[in-house]
């Protein structure tokens, strides 16, 4: 009888039936895919080519073009506008980088032993020290950044302190303050920067610490490690994924930040944030500005790119 699978030996219920897929004889078949997922993953892929694809090539093409806003802009293949942007702003994008990565550093040093004490030695009050780090979040960040205003200015029980206990001398020699003023200095700019982003390092580093077992100390110290050594053979390589991702969170944001700069620097201290900002709303040069917005992404992908390949990692979280 036709169309009934035969039984199977031994047993009373049907056997496969006839191999219908399109698999030669003797391979297995391949198993077909389920079209949900990429249905799934549409909402995401339409939102990203309206709001970042489309957006970047109406950049790109914005970069390339000449004439004036009175006459109307048209692509030429300017790219003239590229080398006459890194020459005439050389210098910002080489502070923006400076003040980013000193930034970085200090992010890292004060995060890390604070991500290390959340991890470990926190008990109930884990929580609590979390909601804290996160807690600059509920304010917006120019209101954070004009509180540092207000920390820093001069006469301030702040510059105070340190003008008593001649920081301000140190700093004045290394051309980070001017005299016993704080404000519209570099280092306030990366005090700025430093306090805005701290929370960027923190949460990678405690996400990846957290998830270090615990038995691998004990095991250390069975071994007769100091905590020492065990902090830099157990702890701090299995928190390398943390601490690359914290240090990029850190480091992309603050290259092209630019409140910090306008809000507690001078017009010495502007970034390439500041300069690109007065391109596209003050002077009204478009291309000029989208030239500069894309040098910046481009130095900002070469910077992490080696920084990937020195770190060993490509794994954030």
């Amino acid at each position: 009888m036709t169309g009934v699978a035969p039984l199977a030996p031994g047993s009373g219920v049907p056997g496969p039936g006839p191999d219908t897929s399109d698999a030669p004889a003797g391979e297995p078949r391949r198993p077909r895919r389920k079209p949900t997922p990429y249905w799934l993953l549409l909402p995401a892929g339409l939102w990203l080519a309206v709001f970042f694809v489309a957006p970047l090539f109406y950049q790109a093409s914005t970069s390339v073009q000449s004439g004036s806003l009175e006459e109307g802009f048209r692509v030429t293949w300017q790219f003239s506008n590229y080398t006459d942007a890194l020459g005439t702003y050389g210098e910002h994008f080489v502070r923006s980088f400076l003040y980013a990565a000193t930034a970085t550093v200090l992010c890292l040093l004060i995060g890390y032993p604070l991500a290390y004490m959340i991890a470990f030695r926190a008990g109930r009050w884990r929580n609590v020290l979390l909601v804290m780090v996160i807690a600059p979040f509920f304010t917006s960040f120019l209101i954070r950044t004009l509180a540092w205003k207000t920390i820093l200015s001069d006469g301030g029980p702040v510059v105070g302190a340190l003008d008593a206990l001649h920081v301000l001398d140190v700093t004045s020699l290394l051309g980070l303050t001017s005299g016993e003023r704080v404000l519209a200095t570099p280092l306030a700019v990366v005090c700025g920067l430093t306090y805005n982003f701290l929370p960027f390092m923190i949460l990678p580093l405690y996400s990846s610490l957290e998830r270090i077992d615990t038995s691998l100390h004990e095991a250390s110290r069975d071994l007769y490690a100091t905590p020492a050594t065990t902090f830099r053979k157990v702890t701090f390589p299995l928190s390398l994924p943390g601490v690359v991702a914290g240090t990029l969170l850190t480091f992309i944001p603050a290259s092209g930040d630019y409140i910090n700069a306008q809000l507690l620097g001078s017009p010495n201290e502007q970034m390439i944030g500041n300069a690109i900002q007065k391109q596209f709303l003050n002077v009204l040069d478009y291309p000029t500005a989208a030239a500069m917005s894309f040098l910046l992404m481009a130095l900002i992908l070469i910077v992490v790119s080696v920084y990937m390949r020195r770190a060993g990692t490509e794994e954030l979280v």
